[in-house]
């Protein structure tokens, strides 16, 4: 079998077939066999070994959830045998150190491991974190072969380890919705920018490599200084030709290779067989300084000679591309993984990903406001045109300026899996009953005469703080014209644009007061901006609110997510 299969895993349940695949004798036959506890087989098939690696691949009948189930190979005299089998459904949880950070690092940590024995049917796998300059067939080493929850030996095997705690709680929780096992792949390594963990169709279609000639996979081409990622999904790259060199630092967690395309070809790559039922994402916060915390894994200089090679993630690197390299990598990871699956795995895979969370008080850096903008490919909300079938977790009021490991590694990881499993249910699983998404604005109305705009949000507002410094509006010098500028999203919401005037002269944010906030609307005093408005935007700070304190929520408890 190929390394990612073992005792204690789960396949995809019905109605997608699991692909099982290994290696052999070349021109061998192989005859993989199902069977229950009581040794019934259930199901037969047979595969020749071909190619130059000498591989097998079948594709067992979808099957109910359900298990245990004995798995078993051979080829002449030779067998494997792999018990305790489970179908269910199987997610990968991948990204930098917040995904990495492990249950033992979590807020009431001692109680989340105390509960793992009560899980057995959320089974969990961690590649090692690996880099290759070629796509490689099959994971080079394991770090933690598939296995039942237990709280020393895996969920808390250490800092930045394994068990991601992001992936165990989001598994967890899916399992007590579901009712049905969770196989949980982790492929994590921190400080590691997204053209790390990018195929080279996507760093060419976002213009962050040299055109070399090769065609594979799904076109995504330039055109017009956008990217059309498959279905027209547009977005600014400005040309780069950016010479990326491998890391300079040893094997770490957190200061992870950033040499293009080397995560992806070592660790994402060799999943692509796998039959998978969702991905969870956690990237783009920038490298972990230490900050007084001991670590043999820690980076403690950031020398701009050495910016490639020491973490830097897209909060510093290629930020204004990620509105590209985000929906390209979610639109290729698809395409890759149905491709690698046989078609089993499905063409819209559903993808979560959690908006960044914050990092530095009072910082005039925007480099975070923009990656979070940038994450929803600059529309604010998903799902929309640009990025179906994902869902969004928002995380800018989950600070936590005293963590032990950094304030950019924030261990209110609760609050994130659950806000991913309301969009997993909804998205991933259809169940309309799920309220994912934090209100959002549908309209804005200037009200010349009074100096007031007000903003009309989709759904009903709760008032938590009333912080003067939320909304900002962007003013200038012309005759008003009121007017609003809509663009529709799966989600049903619009996108916001209030402008006076289609001749913008330069102009700076200015605060916009809440003088009044209705069930749905919220109203603010233009003092410094009463002839022209030509934007506004809401939470545009890197550290934007105390812990659960944003200003606007839903009555689910979910944050307005910023716009702009």
């Amino acid at each position: 079998f190929a390394s990612y299969y073992g005792d204690h895993m789960v396949l995809q349940q019905k109605p997608s077939g699991a692909v099982v695949w290994g290696h052999g004798e070349l021109g061998a036959v192989v005859t993989l066999t199902l069977s229950g506890v009581s040794g019934l087989v259930i199901m037969e098939k047979t595969a020749q070994v071909k190619g130059p690696s000498g591989t097998w691949t079948t594709v067992l009948d979808p099957m109910d959830w359900g298990g245990p189930y004995a798995l078993r190979a051979e080829q002449g005299l030779e067998n494997v045998t792999l018990r305790d089998i489970y179908f269910g459904d199987v997610w990968l949880c991948s990204g930098q150190s917040n995904m990495a950070m492990t249950v033992l690092q979590v807020a009431n940590a001692s109680q989340e491991l105390a509960t793992a024995a009560r899980y057995p049917y959320v089974r969990v796998f961690a590649a090692a974190p690996a880099r290759s300059s070629v796509e490689l067939e099959d994971l080079e080493q394991i770090d933690l072969p598939w296995s039942i929850p237990t709280a020393a030996e895996n969920l808390g095997h250490g800092n930045f380890t394994y068990f991601s705690a992001v992936c165990w709680l989001l598994g967890r929780s899916l399992y007590e919705a579901l009712g049905t096992p969770i196989g949980l792949v982790e492929a994590v390594w921190g400080g590691t920018p997204i053209e790390a963990w990018s195929s080279r169709r996507v760093l060419k279609a976002c213009g962050l490599l040299e055109d070399t000639g090769r065609r594979e996979g799904p076109q995504i081409s330039l055109c017009h200084g956008a990217c059309f990622n498959l279905k027209a999904a547009m977005c600014f790259v400005p040309p780069l030709n950016l010479a990326l060199s491998s890391s300079t630092s040893p094997h770490q967690h957190l200061s992870g290779p950033q040499r293009p395309s080397v995560l992806w070809n070592a660790m994402i790559h060799p999943l692509l067989n796998m039959t998978l039922r969702g991905i969870a994402w956690y990237q783009g916060e920038p490298p972990f300084l230490c900050l007084g915390w001991s670590s043999p894994h820690c980076s403690t200089e950031l020398s701009p000679a050495l910016f490639w090679g020491t973490g830097e993630a897209n909060t510093l690197l290629n930020t204004d591309q990620y509105n590209c390299t985000f929906p390209a990598l979610i639109a290729d990871w698809r395409w890759a993984f149905h491709t690698g699956s046989g078609g089993q795995t499905e063409p819209r895979l559903p993808f979560g990903f959690v908006q960044l969370s914050t990092y530095r008080h009072e910082s005039a850096d925007d480099s975070f406001a923009r990656l979070r903008w940038h994450q929803t490919a600059d529309l604010g909300v998903v799902p929309n045109a640009r990025m179906p079938s994902t869902f969004m977790a928002v995380a800018m009021d989950l600070g936590d300026e005293h963590s032990p490991y950094g304030s950019v590694h924030p261990r209110d990881k609760q609050n994130v899996a659950h806000r991913l499993l309301l969009g997993a249910m909804a998205v991933a699983y259809g169940d309309k009953g799920f309220v994912f998404q934090g209100p959002f604005p549908t309209r804005a109305v200037l009200e010349v005469t009074r100096g007031l705009l007000n903003v009309t949000y989709s759904q009903e507002l709760i008032w938590r703080q009333r912080d003067a410094q939320a909304f900002e509006v962007r003013g200038g010098i012309s005759s008003p014209k009121s007017c609003r500028r809509g663009g529709s999203t799966d989600g049903g919401f619009s996108l916001p644009q209030v402008c006076c005037s289609s001749q913008a002269s330069p102009c700076q944010w200015l605060l916009a007061p809440v003088v009044a906030v209705e069930s749905h609307t919220v109203t603010l005093a233009l003092s410094g901006c009463r002839t022209l408005v030509l934007g506004l935007r809401y939470a545009w700070a890197e550290w934007p609110c105390e812990y659960l304190a944003c200003p606007l929520y839903n009555s689910q408890g979910l944050p307005a997510p910023p716009f702009l």
